[in-house]
């Protein structure tokens, strides 16, 4: 085990060395390379960031029932054993909004109590709140739209609207944006072991002489591919920092054109960091893909030299 740890400390020794006789070249490479982790960095931000309030969005379908103004109270709570007959076997949570706590609750929500003081008598009705479980395939939105049909036929009722189809769109989107940067990360990091590749191959040519000299000493092709492999670990590692060090600076001047759009509605929404867990992941992948360039090109050009 002390000769294995001895040979590491070895390779990595010589990959600084190497760094330290061209560290112009090296720095260039290390901003090519984070370059091109950047965006698929700040797309991960992003969405770490989105993925908490999509899952505090409930997808299930959510029926919302407005009465008519001038519905008499004790006539609007007669209707509830009427819903619950027509949402029979399903599985559903039932409640009735009295018009002041929908008033209560749109003041609190909007911050925009003066402007409703001003309008004078609640203009807001009674109203019931229905969701749904289960209901998630295509013939289940089916059956939302017959029940709303249903209900919009009883006494007093002004109008039932669908609530929950616009999350469905918003976690449909998500999807799509996950995807979307899952294929743009691929592609660039295709780039980054292409850029890994291309170095490594300028320093096994530079040093075809020290590795010709290495091998009539009995240098085993480990030996040799090793000080290549840390050399590409470390460039992938030092543009992953690179490219994360970026993506946390940009957050700062994007949460305030942020917290402006947000006070609109009446929200604190801000971009934070990805987690120590997080960035160490991102790291990992970064020195991996300079790792597997690195490993790529050694294997076919030493194996030329050979």
């Amino acid at each position: 085990m002390n000769i294995w740890f001895r040979q590491h400390r070895f390779a990595l020794g010589a990959a600084l060395s190497h760094v330290r006789k061209a560290p112009g070249s090296f720095l260039f490479n290390v901003l090519v390379v984070a370059v091109a982790l950047a965006l698929p960095f700040a797309g991960v931000t992003l969405l770490d960031n989105v993925r908490p309030l999509s899952e505090e969005l409930s997808v299930d379908p959510e029926l919302s029932l407005f009465l008519k103004a001038d519905t008499p109270r004790d006539q609007a709570q007669a209707l509830a054993p009427q819903l619950q007959r027509i949402l029979h076997g399903s599985r559903a949570k039932v409640t009735f909004v009295p018009r002041e706590q929908a008033l209560a609750s749109l003041k609190e929500k909007s911050g925009l109590t003066d402007v409703i003081e001003t309008l004078g008598d609640n203009p807001l009705p009674d109203s019931y709140v229905m969701k749904l479980e289960g209901f998630t395939s295509r013939a289940d939105a089916a059956r939302v739209d017959g029940i709303a049909e249903q209900m919009r036929a009883l006494p007093g009722v002004d109008s039932v609207q669908v609530d929950s189809a616009w999350v469905k769109r918003l976690a449909a989107l998500l999807g799509v944006l996950r995807l979307a940067l899952l294929l743009l990360a691929v592609t660039l990091g295709v780039v980054v072991i292409a850029v890994v590749f291309n170095t490594i191959r300028l320093q096994v040519l530079t040093q075809r002489e020290e590795i010709a000299v290495s091998k009539l000493l009995g240098a085993t092709d480990n030996f040799i591919h090793r000080p290549f492999y840390y050399t590409g670990a470390l460039l992938g590692l030092c543009a992953g920092t690179v490219a994360l060090g970026a993506v946390t600076l940009a957050l700062r001047p994007l949460n305030t054109a942020i917290a402006e759009f947000a006070r609109l509605y009446a929200s604190e929404f801000q971009l934070a960091p990805l987690p120590p867990l997080g960035m160490a992941g991102l790291l990992a992948i970064s020195a991996g893909l300079g790792l597997v360039g690195a490993m790529l090109s050694v294997q076919r050009h030493l194996a030329r030299l050979n």
